[in-house]
């Protein structure tokens, strides 16, 4: 499935209605993946975005952890709908999670003291570009998908079920899957609010 930019743009929208029936493989999602993390633009050049997709059985463990983890926090005369949340994310097909490399982060700050300051929201914003540039793409292949911030909750688990580097900090989780229902109503502000122009 492909679109033009501008409506695989309009079309991106938080999908919470999903389940684990995608018409495309892991593989290719892998390759969805790699494609817009690679071509994402960052700052310097940089390039410290980093990803972790799971699928299948890995993509489940991890929403099981993260409800366990989270049953331990919040009373169980409450935990209901908390419960039902993390179904709905584990129903799904796959997980991206999106880190970024603080090692390399360090090394530019070093480099190029006068912008020490800046990396790290620098870096944030690369982060948001590849996070978009993702599920943008995956929306283009008829995915559904939304963004989850469970971070630090779920970071150590994480590092350690998936060996992932301690350099990586955590900082959000891509959930996919087949739409099975229509995003909620979007409401804009004006944007002339918004965009100022002068021509």
């Amino acid at each position: 499935m492909s679109k033009n930019f501008s409506s695989a743009v309009e079309s991106r929208r938080s999908i919470y209605g999903i389940d684990a029936e995608i018409k495309i493989s892991p593989e290719r999602v892998a390759e969805i993946v790699k494609h817009s993390v690679k071509h994402a633009p960052s700052a310097f050049n940089s390039q410290t975005a980093r990803a972790l997709v799971l699928s299948g059985d890995h993509h489940k463990k991890l929403w099981e952890a993260t409800k366990e983890i989270l049953r331990a926090m919040v009373p169980a005369a409450n935990f209901a709908p908390t419960e039902a949340k993390i179904n709905s994310f584990r129903a799904g097909a796959g997980t991206v999670l999106f880190f970024e490399e603080q090692t390399k982060i360090a090394e530019l700050q070093e480099k190029f003291p006068t912008y020490a300051d800046r990396f790290p929201l620098w870096s944030l914003q690369s982060s948001g570009m590849a996070q978009f540039v993702v599920w943008t793409a995956l929306e283009d292949e008829g995915l559904g998908a939304s963004l989850q911030h469970y971070s630090p909750l779920v970071d150590e688990f994480v590092q350690t079920e998936w060996k992932i580097p301690g350099e990586w900090k955590l900082l959000s989780q891509l959930v996919f899957g087949n739409p099975i229902a229509a995003p909620a109503e979007k409401i804009f502000a004006p944007i002339d609010e918004r965009v100022i122009v002068f021509v």
